[in-house]
């Protein structure tokens, strides 16, 4: 079963995206900040990430550049945002994402991405 690990200051936004992930039959976990997200990463390797952008401690444009530059298996990252602007979608791909999404997303849209990402379907 695929681990993804959701990475979300707010509670509601973690428990939208638990939902919908675990109802197609996703092991799921949770971070508040890109520093428990670092911490739990090291400790096991998740097969995707969704990564909020702006977070306390460690938003999420450092916590995907710190999580590249670990010498460990890499997996895909999805960061989500309600930031809509170009320049923050460049600046998420700098940073490692694989994927940009803008809050709100709809279920289907979500889970056409990590399936795609995970390689259950071809794009």
């Amino acid at each position: 079963m695929k681990r993804i690990l959701i990475v979300d200051d707010a509670a509601t936004v973690r428990l939208y995206h638990r939902n919908i992930l675990e109802s197609a039959g996703y092991t799921v976990e949770e971070a508040i900040n890109g520093i428990e997200a670092l911490e739990k990463s090291l400790l096991k390797p998740f097969d995707l990430y969704l990564v909020d952008v702006n977070m306390p401690k460690l938003d999420g444009y450092a916590f995907l550049q710190r999580l590249r530059g670990k010498d460990m298996s890499q997996a895909p990252a999805i960061m989500v945002s309600t930031e809509a602007a170009p320049h923050d979608q460049t600046a998420a791909y700098r940073a490692g994402a694989n994927c940009y999404l803008v809050k709100p997303v709809r279920p289907e849209q979500l889970l056409v991405h990590v399936q795609i990402l995970l390689g259950e379907i071809c794009s």
